[in-house]
């Protein structure tokens, strides 16, 4: 009787034992996996929250994602931040490598350059604050081409008379400059030293005409505009 219900009792144990594992969270190496895993699959930036959602229990997927960081630091591919999230990208001094596979269309007209660099800048910035920067009003064209590629969105009202909405850039954007966040945007003065910015800026209202055509051209244009080409 005695032994049977040792028997039973170690049964018992074993039960216990197996059911409590079943909420043990992975290996460290076993989580690092699956963070990896969960990056290479996906096709945008995913946040800590996100993998949390994802991984099993009691899993800690920042401590996963720095030595991830660590792992990709030399290879070919960077564990880098955008955002509130992280992705896999290919390393700057090789994105040479990835040229051929763009496909330009076309470029942004310099009205929605201009736009897009503002709103980038100053964020949060309305319609009126835009126009008073560039010197000439911004078409609806412009506006809503750069809100349908994903570059800017809404951005939350300003306590002025008349509580007009503001521009802010997305995430998306972030991610194609490889920027964690718009505090990252190079100044003027690294502009002007690379060679991307005139060391004078001419007067916008000296060329009113010119950017409004190309805002009637752009509106016209029903085909997909191509991101900046390097």
């Amino acid at each position: 009787m005695s032994d049977q219900t040792d028997k039973s009792s170690n049964k018992r144990k074993v039960g216990e034992v197996d059911q409590a594992n079943l909420f043990e969270a992975p290996s460290v190496p076993e989580q690092i996996r699956m963070v990896e895993a969960i990056l290479f699959a996906s096709s945008a930036p995913v946040t800590v929250n996100e993998l949390k959602s994802r991984m099993p229990q009691g899993s800690d997927p920042e401590s996963a994602l720095s030595e991830l960081k660590l792992h990709y630091r030399t290879r070919g591919v960077n564990l880098v931040k955008v955002g509130d999230g992280w992705a896999i990208r290919t390393s700057a001094d090789l994105s040479f490598l990835m040229r051929k596979e763009t496909v330009e269309t076309r470029k942004l007209s310099r009205a929605a350059v201009e736009t897009l660099a503002i709103i980038a800048y100053h964020q949060p910035v309305t319609r009126l604050e835009i126009e008073e920067i560039r010197g000439v009003g911004v078409s609806k064209g412009t506006v809503d081409l750069l809100l349908e590629m994903d570059w800017i969105k809404f951005g939350r009202r300003k306590m002025t008379p008349g509580r007009p909405i503001t521009f802010v850039v997305t995430q998306h954007f972030l991610d194609h400059f490889g920027l964690e966040s718009a505090k990252d945007l190079p100044g003027l003065r690294e502009l002007k030293s690379a060679g991307l910015l005139e060391s004078t800026i001419p007067n916008m209202k000296d060329s009113v005409a010119d950017m409004n055509k190309e805002d009637a051209d752009l509106s016209d244009n029903t085909d997909q505009p191509e991101l900046f080409v390097e």
